[in-house]
C-alpha cells in the first residue's frame, strides 16, 4: 500500500474508530437555545435562537460557528456558500449562522468569502450560543493557569481532550481521500483566486469557470475524490491570505472563543431536530454531503 493510501486509511480509521456522540443539548436545540438572543450582524434587531427554531415552519439550518479568523469558521462559511442550493433542494428554507465575533468582524468575513445574503448572520462575541448548544470548549477550558494560545497549541499539535479529531481532519488535507468530495474545495479555491488570494495558480479559469485543476495531473491518485494536498492548499490560501492577513479585524473578542469549537443543526417543523453535529477538533466541521443525505 502506497504511503498516501496508508495515511488516508489511518485518517479514516481514526475518524470511524470513535463514533460521534452529540450532547443532549445538541439533540434538542430548540430547547437548549431558548432565551439566547443575538443581534443580526448587519442590523435589524435581535433574534431568540430557540424561538426561531421552535417556530420553524419548514427546515431550518443553524450553524454555531467559531471566531471569525478560525479555520472551522472559514470552512463553515465556504461550505454553506457552495451547498446552499443543495440545501434549498432538500427543503431548507432558512439558513442561520452564528459567528463568535462582533458584528463588524462577522460582516467582514462574510464579505471576504462572498457569503450569500440569504444566509442570516448573527454576532455572538462571547460564544454563548455555542456553549448552550453543547459544542466542545477545547483543551482544559477552565484552567486559568494556561493561556488560551497555549491551549490552542495543544489542540492543534496533539489534539487531545476536546479536539481528538484534529489529526485525522488535518491528515486528509495532506494525504487526500479516495472517497472524498472536492466540489466545495474547488469552488472555494476559485472564489479565493478570483478575490486575489494566494496561492492563485491552482485552477485555470476562463470566464470565471474552471477549465483545469492542477491536481488533475497528480500521479497515480488523480481520480481520488480529494487528491493529496488539495484541501491543504485551500487551507493554506485561507490561512495566509485571509486569516493571517485580516487577523486584526477577525481575531476573537473573547479569549474563551479562541479554543471553542462549533457545530450545527437542522430542525424541521416545530423545531424537531433532524440532524445535529458538534465539531471534534480543528478543521473537523460537518460533512455537508452526509448532512444532505440525512434530510
Amino acid at each position: 500500500m502506497c504511503m498516501p493510501l496508508r495515511a488516508a486509511a489511518l485518517a479514516a480509521c481514526l475518524a470511524v474508530g470513535s463514533a460521534l456522540v452529540i450532547p443532549l443539548s445538541a439533540s434538542k436545540p430548540a430547547d437548549s437555545l431558548q432565551g439566547v438572543r443575538l443581534p443580526r450582524a448587519g442590523g435589524g434587531g435581535h433574534v431568540d435562537l430557540g424561538e426561531a427554531l421552535a417556530s420553524s415552519a419548514g427546515k431550518t439550518l443553524l450553524v454555531l460557528g467559531t471566531y471569525p479568523a478560525d479555520f472551522n469558521m472559514v470552512e463553515y462559511m465556504q461550505r454553506v456558500r457552495v451547498f446552499l442550493p443543495d440545501l434549498r433542494a432538500k427543503g431548507v428554507t432558512r439558513c442561520m449562522m452564528v459567528v463568535n465575533g462582533p458584528p463588524a468582524a462577522c460582516e467582514k468575513l462574510a464579505s471576504l468569502l462572498d457569503l450569500p445574503d440569504a444566509v442570516e448572520l448573527y454576532a455572538d462575541p462571547a460564544g454563548e450560543a455555542g456553549r448552550r448548544f453543547g459544542v466542545s470548549r477545547g483543551f482544559r477550558p477552565d484552567d486559568s493557569s494556561l493561556s488560551a494560545f497555549a491551549k490552542l497549541f495543544v489542540m492543534g499539535i496533539v489534539g487531545g481532550p476536546g479536539a481528538w479529531a484534529t489529526l485525522p481532519a488535518v491528515l486528509v488535507g495532506y494525504f487526500g481521500s479516495p472517497g472524498g468530495k472536492r466540489r466545495w474545495i474547488e469552488e472555494s479555491l476559485k472564489q479565493g483566486q478570483l478575490a486575489g488570494r494566494w496561492p492563485d495558480s491552482v485552477l485555470q479559469l476562463a470566464d470565471e469557470e474552471v477549465v483545469a485543476n492542477a491536481f488533475d495531473d497528480t500521479p497515480l491518485v488523480s481520480s481520488w475524490g480529494v487528491r493529496p494536498f488539495e484541501l491543504a492548499t485551500l487551507r493554506l490560501q485561507n490561512l495566509v491570505s485571509l486569516q493571517a492577513k485580516h487577523w486584526g479585524a477577525l481575531k476573537p473578542a473573547d479569549e474563551r472563543c479562541l479554543t471553542q469549537l462549533g457545530g450545527c443543526t437542522v430542525v424541521g417543523s416545530g423545531g424537531e431536530c433532524l440532524y445535529s453535529w458538534v465539531d471534534r477538533g480543528l478543521c473537523d466541521v460537518v460533512d455537508f454531503e452526509s448532512m444532505l443525505e440525512s434530510l
